[in-house]
């Protein structure tokens, strides 16, 4: 059985870049909860009905999910696909690492 060499090795730049999408696609939705709950507590206060902080936030928190993954839907692909093609080299060098150890524990028997 031949055993090819070369293993594939993940490229630790598109490591990186996975890396800096998930916290750049990540930190843009944490700032745009945070101005929502802001603006939303806000307007309470401008219009004289407070309203605790717990409640604006899950408010802010249910319209910010949605608005994010529109808003932000392009750091969003460029994170998913970053990552999915991190995720296939890692499942290479994996297979290619399984083929070498089972080619090993041939060639002893």
């Amino acid at each position: 059985m031949p055993v090819d060499d070369q293993a594939p090795i993940p490229d630790p730049e598109l490591r990186k870049k996975s890396r800096r999408a998930v916290v750049k696609y990540g930190l843009a939705r944490l700032a745009l909860f945070v101005v929502l709950t802001i603006v939303i507590q806000t307007v309470a206060v401008v219009i004289d009905a407070p309203i605790p902080l717990v409640f604006t936030a899950l408010l802010a928190l249910f319209v910010a999910l949605p608005l994010s993954m529109l808003i932000f839907s392009q750091w969003r692909m460029e994170a998913t696909q970053s990552i999915g093609e991190y995720s296939q080299q890692r499942k290479e060098h994996k297979a290619w690492v399984q083929r070498e150890l089972s080619g090993r524990g041939d060639s002893e028997d």
